[in-house]
């Protein structure tokens, strides 16, 4: 039961960083380098689609156990402690707009839509 609670509280914290991560990006004083990093972190974590997929015995998890924090953590070093700080003190009292939300996971599903298009064009039409 205490791993339980431990995985809880872990997962918790998670959200709660996806969320600082989310109100620093709209922030004006965060750089665009901590910006781009954050995009490309939420958008891993509200794509339909893994690097390696989860039905991969160990690999399939471990992408996420090392991929998400990792960019997790590059964001908040590169975002300005004032930033961070107000960041933080506004994600435990926020709430996610439902419609901004399915937005995003369109957007990122048609991209990756584009992307599968685009493969097999160059796969059927053009002979290397």
């Amino acid at each position: 039961m205490l791993i339980i609670k431990k995985l809880k509280a872990k997962a918790k914290k998670l959200m709660l960083d996806l969320v600082v991560l989310h109100l620093a990006y709209q922030n004006s004083k965060t750089p665009w380098t901590a910006k781009a990093i954050i995009v490309i972190t939420l958008g891993y974590v509200l794509s339909p689609i893994d690097l390696i997929p989860d039905f991969i015995p160990i690999l399939g998890l471990l992408d996420d156990l090392i991929l998400l924090p990792l960019g997790i953590y590059l964001a908040i070093k590169l975002i300005p402690k004032e930033v961070l700080e107000t960041s933080r003190i506004l994600a435990k009292t926020y709430e996610w707009e439902r419609k901004k939300s399915v937005m995003a996971v369109l957007i990122i599903a048609l991209i990756w839509i584009g992307i599968a298009c685009t493969t097999i064009n160059l796969i059927l039409y053009n002979k290397y």
